[in-house]
């Protein structure tokens, strides 16, 4: 089978990019999963998807799991696996500490992280592999931008009765009850709360709603499709 070059539909973190072990991005509509088998910047790597459903489960990969795991989020230290988190406006977050070799893919929906599924990823980082939140990168995927994801008083109320604050809220002018809500800074604040430095968090500043050559559900419903966000280790 042929080699598949897609470079031109992943988006890349330069800060990423310089670690020589790890392998990342954040694709756009063009890159399916089949692709993980001819693209030629995956030798090497198993590619490991989950059924996500919205959570807070948060897996630990210590071996290969034997069939695909229902959650939000993975974490290993084992080189040679693609941790894969599909999204349409949620927010994908890569994470990785250079010093430990401990990296994650979480996915980031407007529940999940109202459940920290983004926070219990990265404590289970620090607890059980030894990673320090001073040296943790943090990668925020494309995502619906907080100009466009309008939503309620149920998800506003939902995010207050987590102690979320309500400075992620901005109130529609002439529509009651209606509120434009910032995924990005909802889960920034997270990390931050955790220890991380603020130059440590990294942003790729796309709308997924705005911007045709991503998968939005706001914009597309079902015919959408996902968008493939991906980090792994190298072999030492």
């Amino acid at each position: 089978m042929k080699d598949l070059d897609l470079s031109s539909s992943v988006v890349t973190v330069p800060r990423l990019e310089r670690i020589p072990f790890l392998r990342h991005g954040f694709g756009n509509r063009n890159r399916q999963e089949k692709d993980f088998k001819r693209g030629r910047e995956w030798a090497g790597f198993r590619p490991l998807f989950l059924k996500q459903v919205h959570s807070d489960i948060v897996h630990f990969i210590d071996e290969m799991p034997r069939q695909r795991l229902r959650g939000d989020a993975l974490v290993t230290r084992l080189p040679g696996l693609l941790l894969v988190i599909k999204t349409a406006d949620c927010l994908p977050v890569l994470l990785v500490d250079e010093k430990t070799r401990v990296i994650a893919a979480v996915h980031g929906g407007w529940k999940g992280t109202r459940l920290r599924v983004l926070e219990k990823a990265v404590r289970g980082m620090l607890e059980r592999y030894s990673a320090d939140p001073g040296s943790l990168l943090a990668a925020l995927g494309p995502c619906i931008g907080g100009g466009c994801y309008e939503v309620g008083d149920d998800v506003r109320g939902f995010y207050a009765g987590g102690g979320f604050s309500e400075s992620l809220f901005s109130p529609i002018p002439n529509r009651p009850g209606k509120y434009l809500f910032d995924l990005r800074a909802a889960a920034r604040l997270q990390l931050l709360g955790l220890g991380l430095r603020e130059e440590k968090i990294l942003t790729v500043g796309i709308c997924t709603h705005c911007d045709p050559a991503y998968p939005s559900y706001r914009r597309d419903k079902e015919d959408c499709g996902r968008m493939l966000s991906f980090i792994g280790l190298t072999a030492p």
